[in-house]
Order: C-alpha cells, then sequence, then structure tokens
C-alpha cells in the first residue's frame, strides 16, 4: 500500500525540524561555551558565526559544560628551519597548549594558525595539516567514488535493465548533465571527453554543499564556502579550456574578425580585452560559488545567532525572537538546498559553456 500523500510531508517536514533542532542545539552549546570562558563579556556572533564558517584543525562536535567534544586532525609540519618533519595529532594544540614549539595563533591574522612558540610567527613553517575542510573533501571524494563505482556496476550486471537503487536515483541527474548542458554547450561531437570532469565538478559541489547544511560530524564543513577550494576548481575549468582551445579561438583572441583596425592598432585594445577576458571567466566562477555558499551559512547563523544575542537582554525576549529565528531558519536551511544543485548546474554549465567557446571552429 502507498504511503498517502500528506504523510510523506510531515516525515519532510519533521527531518526538517530535527535538523534545525540540531543546529539550535550546536549554537546553543557553542554559546554556552563562549559564555563560559569568557563569563565578563556579552555574546559575540561574529566570533561564533566565524568559528563555524572557516576552515580548523579539529572538528568540534559540542561543548558539555567545561568539557569540549571534538574529533582531532592530525597536523603535518615541514620545518625549513630544522629540516624536520613533525606529525602528530591537533589534541596537543588544543586549549592554548603548545607541542615540539608550536602552538595555534588566537589573534589577528595567525588565529588558528600554526606558529612557532618563542617568536608567535609562521617563519619557516609550512602546513600539509589534514584540517577540516581537507578532510570534509576527503569524505566526499571517497562518497563520490562509491557511488559512481556501484552505478558503473549496476550498468554492467544490469544492461538492458530497468534503472534500480542508486542507479535508478541519480541516472536522471546523470542524463541532465549530459544532456542538457555538456551536448547543449559543447556540441554532440566533442562533449564525451569532457563528460567525466562536469559530472566530478556537479556532484563534488552539490554533495559538499549539501554535507555542509548537515550540523553534525561528518557534515557540517563550509567547503565550497573556501575560495581556495573554489580557485582550484576555477584553475581546472581554466587549464582543461586553454589546453582544449582551438587555433580559431587563439587567432580570435589576439586578431579578432570584424573589429575596426583602429581598436587593434597601435593601441591593441581588443586583444588586451580578449585576454583578460580569458582570466576573468574562471575568476568569476571562483567568486560566485564561494559568495553563494559562504553567505548562505552566515544568514542562517545570524539569525540563529539572534536568539542569543536577544537572550542576553531579556530571556523571556530571547524565547520570543526564537520563534521568528527558527521560521526564518527553516525557510533559508529549504531555500540552501535549492541553492546547493543550482551553485552546481551554474557552476557545470559555465565550465562547458567555456569549453565550447575554446573548440568552436572558424566559419
Amino acid at each position: 500500500m502507498t504511503k498517502p500523500a500528506s504523510g510523506k510531508i510531515s516525515n519532510i517536514v519533521l527531518s526538517i525540524l530535527g535538523v534545525i533542532f540540531l543546529i539550535f542545539s550546536t549554537f546553543q552549546a557553542k554559546a554556552d561555551d563562549h559564555q563560559n570562558a569568557h563569563a565578563e563579556e556579552s555574546f559575540n556572533p561574529g566570533e561564533m558565526i566565524f568559528d563555524h564558517v572557516l576552515d580548523a584543525h579539529d572538528w568540534h562536535i559540542l561543548t558539555i559544560g567545561h568539557k569540549h567534544i571534538s574529533v582531532p586532525l592530525p597536523i603535518i609540519i615541514v620545518d625549513r628551519l630544522d629540516s624536520k618533519i613533525h606529525i602528530f595529532s591537533s589534541s596537543k594544540l588544543a586549549h592554548g597548549h603548545s607541542h615540539l614549539g608550536y602552538k595555534l595563533g588566537t589573534e589577528g591574522d595567525l588565529k588558528g594558525k600554526i606558529i612557532r612558540e618563542s617568536n608567535s610567527s609562521t617563519d619557516g613553517i609550512l602546513d600539509f595539516s589534514i584540517t577540516k575542510t581537507v578532510f570534509a573533501i576527503f569524505f566526499s571524494a571517497i562518497l563520490m567514488i562509491i557511488l559512481f563505482l556501484s552505478i558503473a556496476k549496476s550498468y554492467r550486471t544490469r544492461e538492458d535493465k530497468a534503472p534500480k537503487g542508486m542507479q535508478s536515483a541519480l541516472e536522471p541527474i546523470i542524463l541532465f548533465v549530459r544532456d542538457d548542458i555538456a551536448k547543449a554547450a559543447i556540441g554532440s561531437k566533442k562533449y564525451m571527453k569532457y563528460m567525466p570532469f562536469l559530472l566530478t565538478i556537479f556532484f563534488f559541489i552539490v554533495i559538499n554543499n549539501l554535507l555542509g547544511l548537515i550540523p553534525i560530524f561528518p557534515g557540517g564543513s563550509n567547503v565550497n564556502g573556501n575560495i581556495g577550494v573554489t580557485m582550484i576548481l576555477a584553475v581546472f575549468t581554466f587549464i582543461i579550456t586553454s589546453v582544449s582551445a582551438s587555433k580559431s579561438y587563439w587567432t580570435h583572441m589576439i586578431n579578432m574578425p570584424g573589429v575596426p583596425w583602429w581598436l587593434k592598432f597601435p593601441l591593441p585594445l581588443m586583444p588586451i580585452v580578449e585576454i583578460m577576458g580569458m582570466f576573468t571567466k574562471p575568476f568569476v566562477l571562483m567568486v560566485r560559488l564561494f559568495a553563494n555558499i559562504l553567505a548562505g551559512h552566515i544568514v542562517i547563523l545570524g539569525f540563529m545567532s539572534m536568539i542569543f544575542i536577544f537572550g542576553t537582554i531579556n530571556m523571556y525576549l530571547g524565547y520570543g525572537v526564537s520563534i521568528i529565528s527558527v521560521a526564518f531558519s527553516v525557510f533559508l536551511f529549504l531555500l540552501e538546498i535549492l541553492v546547493a544543485f543550482i551553485q552546481a548546474y551554474v557552476f557545470t554549465l559555465l565550465s562547458a559553456l567555456y569549453f565550447g567557446m575554446a573548440l568552436e571552429e572558424h566559419h
């Protein structure tokens, strides 16, 4: 017997409220931690928000009283001054402790970075640590490998049969990327060479965006809200575009046909504009994804922080504001699920468009 639609809707609503409750609990623990550590100071929402969205050397779960529960991550340091490699757990540097002459910076530009205990600088320290963001990337990469290998196995074992299980769930998305993005932007003759990359970035962005909305380990990491991650994705697109570009692409870049000669000589205005455009395209890719994901996290965290801001003024005022904050948080949470797919679609589509432009031959 099929389940009534109302039952399905109620289950979805309960699931969303459960996630919001986890977010609320996480922020309550974080706020309590902040207030216990700095009882004389007022609640600082900016510090709490940036502690969540920025990278870290450990994965904070929650705080019970004065006890911090977190997952330590490996710290890997190459010290150029003593020519040694140091590998140890981040728990050695927790709570302001130092280890082997190193500690974590606590203020300014050095906050969260590994510095020398002697002079509070990063001179000669090459940090290759597995941070929260790096761990989340490894986790999502392993998850993607498992998903794609499972789907590939299903295609081999269930040839000429109806899709089933994970294959049935993800096949429409794969066909969408192939037919509506790759074929449409690159062309039906050359699209297959770029499908692995387009599928990889699409699922990488979607999976990390969705995991970032889950407030419990191994979710909650702001991967695509890290400018370094989006920069690398954009660099991959730039390299593939440049390497794949046809002769006509480079010819039009330097000597665009149909443009008046006085825009090319003596000042090569149009070539300069075209060359600048070659670099601004990946820059736009990088900033768009980074800004949208980071802003979404900050706005949700800002609404949750309002509960504690008004709560420090008056406890009952905090309870009253919590109704509005939770309502807006639920709406923004649903919006962020939509944005997770939209940003993956936009990044993949623009990458495919750049490939198609680079492959276009002179007519």
